[in-house]
């Protein structure tokens, strides 16, 4: 990940239950599970370690939302490179910024979807932000890698990877994941042989999903 993303909140990966795997056809399994053993959806995961293919021109646009004043996604995950697009479906104007070098950006106030699309360069999370409705956050992760997705409600996602017999890494990232990010890295992964999953098991507990404020924090958990 590159240093935007290391002063954003990350977590503490306490085990990896494999000690290494190795996947066939290019697919990595992974999955998520906090310290209570339950699936962890939300969490980006990708590859690292390998060469990025080029990202084809006729690729699509990727599209970050508002709705219900609100960004839709919460979290969209694009390989470095993309141009992402902010499409207002508001009645009302936003006004779109993110400090987080060096993909920081600001798109004036507006409605509908006056403005060019913003091309991330550099790879890292890069926090949203409205100037008019504090209470509206997001985030992109933007990676180097054109391996990466979402763990699903199991807390799983496959990724495919394109480099068959490399040494490969798998990493996460998460808002509501705690500590040291550099820990969220897999051990080596072999793209080859038998498939076995890449399982995280996290060690503390989860900060809440957004909207979620019924969840307190014990003094255990810093």
């Amino acid at each position: 990940m590159g240093k935007a993303s290391v002063n954003l909140a990350a977590g503490m990966l306490a085990a990896l239950l494999m000690a290494g795997a190795y996947a066939s056809g290019g697919a990595i399994e992974v999955r998520v599970v906090g310290p209570d053993g339950a699936p962890v959806p939300g969490v980006v995961a990708f590859v690292e370690g390998g060469v990025a293919q080029p990202r084809p021109e006729d690729a699509e646009i990727a599209i970050m939302d508002q709705v219900d004043k609100q960004f839709l996604p919460h979290i969209l995950v694009v390989r470095k490179g993309t141009p992402v697009t902010f499409p207002n479906s508001d009645p009302v104007a936003h006004h779109v910024y993110s400090f987080s070098r060096p993909n920081n950006f600001t798109l004036p106030l507006y409605k509908g979807n006056p403005h060019e699309p913003i091309t991330f360069e550099y790879d890292g999370v890069v926090t949203l932000g409205c100037n008019i409705h504090d209470n509206m956050l997001g985030y992109i992760v933007v990676v180097d890698s054109d391996a990466f997705g979402l763990t699903d409600e199991s807390g799983s996602v496959t990724l495919e990877a394109t480099d068959a017999g490399e040494e490969l890494r798998v990493r996460l990232w998460s808002p509501r994941i705690r500590d040291d990010e550099t820990a969220l890295v897999s051990p080596v992964v072999t793209v080859q042989g038998k498939p076995a999953p890449v399982v995280f098991a996290l060690n503390k507990r989860l900060r809440p999903e957004r909207g979620d404020s019924g969840s307190s924090v014990e003094w255990s958990d810093y």
